[in-house]
């Protein structure tokens, strides 16, 4: 069994390597103008501009994102079968809602889907594919946790580095299936992740806290310990659950930050 850990020196020999690229591309050239109007309109659910209930009229969305109709509907058609928006009949489009039952279910489903891409991983990973998860946890460890509301750009590019840190966890697991259903798990999780960052002062501690929880699994990962592995990746999902949850909380929700 392997007993490598990170450390600054085994950062020094690991090359430089595009980890972020396994997250969803920023300024991708798109190949259409549905693609287009895809992108827009999943970042702006994502990161929150669009709130979760909020209705998607179609001639505001023209005029916000400078898209004609026809593109318009086919990304929210596209963006309707992941689960990201809801059909209201005769009444257009809504973004998908979200909910304490959601998260619970969202919750274990992600800890299935992971625990077993990670362990494949772990099984027929190569020593490239480690150097990219170093690399991958370096980044966001340098990437500090955004505490005020209105930093949108730090928290952007928080979720941005820790996506491809977890994806990159699994990208050895010679899955696509497992890689395609991580990514749609990924975007539903993002949006809770954007509620909590955008509406709670995170303490020092507590964000020291996530670091750790990310370098014991890679340090896990690296060794080789699956059990270990899954067992770390369990506990961290379940944690950040549970800080979610506390937004759906009576008094919370009534100062309407869901």
């Amino acid at each position: 069994m392997r007993t490598e850990t990170v450390t600054p020196k085994s950062l020094k020999r690991t090359a430089a390597v595009p980890v972020e690229s396994a997250a969803r591309a920023v300024g991708a050239v798109d190949k259409t103008l549905a693609d287009r109007a895809l992108r827009l309109v999943r970042d702006d659910i994502l990161n929150g501009k669009l709130a979760p209930g909020s209705r998607l009229r179609i001639n505001v969305l023209q005029q916000q994102y400078e898209l004609g109709l026809s593109p318009l509907r086919e990304a929210l058609l596209r963006l309707s079968s992941e689960g990201l928006v809801v059909g209201e009949g005769q009444r257009g489009f809504a973004v998908a809602p979200v909910s304490l039952a959601e998260l619970q279910d969202l919750t274990k489903a992600r800890t299935c889907l992971d625990n077993a891409a990670l362990s494949q991983a772990i099984a027929l990973g190569d020593a490239q594919w480690e150097a990219r998860v170093i690399a991958a946890n370096h980044l966001l460890t340098r990437t500090p946790l955004p505490v005020d509301a209105k930093d949108v750009a730090a928290a952007k590019l928080w979720e941005q580095r820790h996506r491809a840190f977890h994806h990159t966890l699994i990208a050895g697991c010679g899955s696509d299936w497992l890689l395609r259903l991580h990514t749609q798990l990924a975007d539903q999780s993002e949006r809770y992740r954007t509620i909590r960052i955008l509406h709670h002062q995170e303490k020092r501690a507590q964000v020291r806290d996530v670091v750790e929880e990310h370098t014991a699994i890679t340090n896990a990962v690296l060794q080789r310990d699956a059990q270990l592995a899954t067992e770390l990746m369990g506990r961290h999902i379940a944690d950040t659950a549970s800080a979610m949850a506390y937004f759906f909380e009576p008094k919370t929700r009534a100062r309407k930050l869901v």
